[in-house]
């Protein structure tokens, strides 16, 4: 009897982890914003070097770049990751096939001629996740038991298949309040657009009484609004450094719902209750050697405070059903760097790295199955060629070293399984290129 009880619970639970994430640093936090901000690794809130990066690091910065203008980039980012999965003498590994994502940056900075004020717009991606495992037969050689079919056919949770799209858009104002100090606002309005299935969050469903339930999935729905602010303050000494400061506040998004249906095939709503993390940004830039600037950041990214993200691991049982309480993220610390050097009057070549905690402890690699936002270290290198004396193009190509997480599977009443282990490894690889046309 306790047999029948523990093992159909584990093919609920094994079907009930996939609430999938993805972006190449910082867990779903993009790292940077547009070619210049992203090949110096992200570094901008004390070195104001394109409108983009500097609206999305600290708005008080606008009043320091060299005079007005507009900014347009795209991204496409590859991610390569696998999961491997053990469940007593049975094992395999699975590859994610989540193509190529579009990460495009708008931005235009206007600094009145004899005003302390200086105005800025933004749009652009601020993260995401693309995530998309194919089923694992049961039948074939050496498959993996975490992606076979739900049950009866399998004790899996099948084809897992995950999309975040978050945007922000971002009107600025900045003033310069004596000739070393500018302090700047934006209220920020961010955009979601999401898919899951299966939704883990979400209450298995056993509509037609046949045990045990499975998980339903949430691709039926819409864009989904969020609010929040940042502000910051921007330091420029008479000698050859700056400083700088700045707080966005957490995205408060409105409530996820999804159309789903039973497994009747009767409506269900799908709810979900996600936010966009906290974040405290501080910065310094070194200025003094003509032609080279060095900048470093240092960001605290709250996730710990994010509702789905931070909440306790587990599992919500109400006999037959269960669901997965939260991902258990913890706040992260991370360090971005960047040094510029104008080669000549047409080139500049740029250099970045950025080390980033990783969120998700190997205790919780269960939990996260399909949360591959474990990069740690990051390199990035780009440059920017003048081909008017207003207009420049800049490129950079960035890659996220593989990071890896592992550990057992767990059952609610129970905890880790002996013989049992999920390994997740990501890599990053994004090539950027954008323009720049002052005025």
């Amino acid at each position: 009897m306790k047999a029948h009880k523990i093992t159909p619970r584990l093919l609920v639970l094994l079907a009930a982890i996939l609430f999938a994430q993805h972006a190449d640093a910082q867990g779903f936090v993009l790292p940077g914003v547009g070619t210049v901000n992203r090949s110096m690794g992200g570094a901008a809130v004390a070195a104001p070097l394109d409108a983009a990066g500097a609206i999305h690091w600290n708005p008080a910065t606008i009043t320091g770049l060299p005079s007005s203008e507009f900014v347009v980039s795209c991204e496409l980012l590859a991610l390569d990751a696998q999961t491997s999965s053990t469940l007593g003498p049975l094992s395999g590994t699975t590859s994610s096939d989540s193509g190529v994502f579009p990460l495009p940056a708008v931005a235009i900075a206007f600094q009145p001629e004899d005003s302390s004020w200086s105005y800025g717009l933004g749009l652009y991606s601020i993260g995401g996740f693309g995530f998309n495992f194919p089923a694992s037969d049961p039948t074939a050689p050496g498959f993996n038991p975490i992606f076979t079919p739900q049950p009866p056919l399998g004790a899996g949770a099948g084809a897992v298949y995950s999309r975040l799209s978050l945007m922000q858009l971002a009107p600025t104002i900045a003033v310069q309040l004596t000739d070393k100090i500018s302090i700047g606002v934006a209220p920020t309005v961010s955009m979601a657009d999401a898919a899951l299935d299966p939704a883990a969050l979400a209450w298995t469903d056993n509509a037609d009484g046949i045990f045990p339930p499975t998980v339903p999935s949430a691709t039926h729905g819409r864009i989904f609004w969020g609010l929040g602010f940042q502000a910051g303050i921007y330091y420029e000494s008479d000698s050859c450094y700056t400083l700088g400061a700045s707080f966005k506040s957490p995205q408060w998004f409105e409530d996820f719902h999804f159309n789903s249906a039973d497994e009747l095939g009767r409506p269900r709503t799908i709810g979900l209750d996600a936010d966009y993390p906290m974040i405290i940004s501080v910065g310094g830039a070194f200025h003094g050697i003509p032609g080279l600037v060095c900048a470093v950041d240092v960001r605290y990214v709250d996730y710990s405070n994010t509702d789905a993200f931070g909440d306790d691991t587990g599992f919500e049982i109400a006999a037959p059903n269960a669901r997965v309480t939260g991902l258990g993220w913890r706040s992260v610390i991370a360090v971005a760097t960047g040094l510029q050097y104008e080669l000549t009057d047409r080139l500049t070549l740029r250099l970045g790295y950025s080390y980033n905690e990783n969120p998700i402890r190997d205790s919780d690699t269960f939990f996260n199955l399909a949360s591959p936002a474990i990069y740690e270290h990051i390199a990035s290198v780009g440059g920017s060629l003048w081909l008017t004396d207003r207009t420049k193009l800049s490129f950079a190509y960035l890659h996220a070293f593989e990071n890896s997480i592992s550990g057992p599977i767990n059952l609610a009443g129970v905890g880790p399984v002996p013989g049992t282990d999920i390994t997740t490894n990501v890599s990053v690889d994004a090539l950027v290129a954008g323009l720049e046309v002052r005025f």
